[in-house]
């Protein structure tokens, strides 16, 4: 995926029910993978489902975590503890699938 003239980022999707196994390896395998495409950034991506709303008075329920806000929340919380450096390919990435800007921003900790 392009993201400006001379920045490129390689997007890896993982399905959905293996992001938390998937998760003790990240860090190790996102560095490892940023060597081999040096010059680009790397992101993971879990596949997720969004499911049109339902009819009301329907009796069929479908799983809160395939609407279509938890979804764009659910991509922005995989990223979340990933470093400073990497949060204008992690805007630019969201921007491209979800369509939405968003702005990153670290807490503020204050201490006594």
């Amino acid at each position: 995926m392009d993201v400006a003239a001379n920045w490129k980022v390689v997007v890896i999707h993982v399905l959905y029910h293996l992001c938390k196994a998937f998760k003790k390896i990240h860090v190790r395998l996102v560095k490892e993978l940023e060597k081999k495409f040096s010059g680009k950034d790397v992101v993971f991506d879990a596949t997720r489902r969004i499911v049109r709303p339902l009819n009301k008075g329907s009796a069929v329920h479908h799983p809160r975590t395939r609407t279509l806000i938890t979804v764009h929340d659910g991509i922005l919380e995989d990223e979340r503890n990933n470093i400073e450096y990497k949060l204008e390919t992690f805007f630019a990435v969201y921007r491209r699938l979800c369509g939405k800007d968003v702005a990153f921003e670290y807490p503020v900790n204050e201490s006594a």
